[in-house]
């Protein structure tokens, strides 16, 4: 059972009065244990700790207080994750809802009177909760995402051309083009869910680079345009390349390539709310034999 209340003003003094007791430093006040309650702490009379760098994670945890002297054991506690406030509020206080020291507990949700930039607010209402057994770990978005993408098995490109049983020609050009599925191209959309919170990832595929083998590399935006007989000795409209030196010397006899796909992928909490990007990189291999023109005399 969990139960949400305002916290009114004389909370706020509560965590005055604490932090003045307790200093962030002493590692015993709630300064240090969550992010919610140190806008407030931080600009506690009296409290002379010194700031130290925030490493933000995945979740875009915030910056540390701007003012140079608030409190600040700024800690590695991910933006939105619940903790136990320390200490407890004293029996009768009204966080406790009429329930009492042992009974359940008071905690801190920093997601709550978050700003649109992530700062804190100094609007403590709603930041503490009672509740009577401890709140399942906050989901962070950002990670169900990487779990749908995860779940899509987005695979490098499915190369058609150039072929490996295929003979091409020094100056002759070539045209390059994959064929297009869900996990080679996209899109590919798939979701994933965890503490009430749906995410839904859609992943395409925004570029392919060729390295074509002979030192040089072509970047295509597109699945490159398949060859046709009819377009004869003409430049491929949108991927391709021309070698200027046979193959001979290259092992195998064969110029070895890679064509390595970049997945743009858009995710969005269902319902609403939370969005991001991510970027994901697959890559398959190609080999293509190049000869020159042989002139046959009469």
């Amino acid at each position: 059972m969990l139960r949400r209340a305002a916290l009114p003003v004389a909370a706020a003094s509560f965590c005055l009065a604490l932090v003045t007791a307790a200093p962030a430093s002493a590692g015993g006040g709630i300064c240090s244990r969550g992010p919610a309650w140190m806008s407030v702490c931080a600009d506690s009379p009296g409290d002379s700790g010194t700031s130290n760098d925030s490493k933000p994670g995945r979740g875009g945890g915030g910056k540390p207080p701007a003012s140079g002297g608030g409190a600040s054991d700024w800690t590695d506690t991910p933006a939105c994750a619940i903790t136990r406030l320390e200490p407890q509020p004293p029996a009768g206080h009204p966080l406790w809802q009429g329930h009492g020291p042992g009974d359940g507990a008071i905690y801190l949700n920093p997601c709550l009177g978050a700003g649109p930039d992530g700062v804190r607010n100094m609007d403590l209402m709603g930041a503490a909760f009672w509740s009577q057994n401890a709140p399942a770990p906050a989901v962070d978005p950002a990670v169900l995402a990487q779990r749908a993408v995860d779940s899509m098995l987005l695979s490098g490109p499915a190369i058609v051309s150039p072929r490996g049983d295929g003979t091409y020609t020094v100056g002759v050009p070539v045209w390059m083009w994959v064929s297009q599925s869900q996990t080679t191209w996209g899109p590919n959309s798939a979701s994933a869910s965890a503490g009430g919170i749906t995410v839904t990832a859609t992943a395409r595929v925004s570029r392919v680079v060729w390295s074509m083998g002979d030192g040089s590399s072509v970047t295509c935006t597109g699945p490159g345009t398949p060859y046709a007989a009819s377009r004869g000795m003409a430049e491929s409209p949108d991927c391709g390349h021309r070698y200027k030196a046979t193959s001979a010397r290259s092992p195998g006899g064969k110029y070895q390539g890679t064509a390595t796909s970049t997945w743009s992928i858009d995710w969005a909490v269902t319902g609403g709310g939370q969005t991001g990007q991510l970027t994901e990189v697959r890559q398959s291999a190609f080999t293509v034999a190049v000869g020159e023109l042989q002139v046959v005399g009469q």
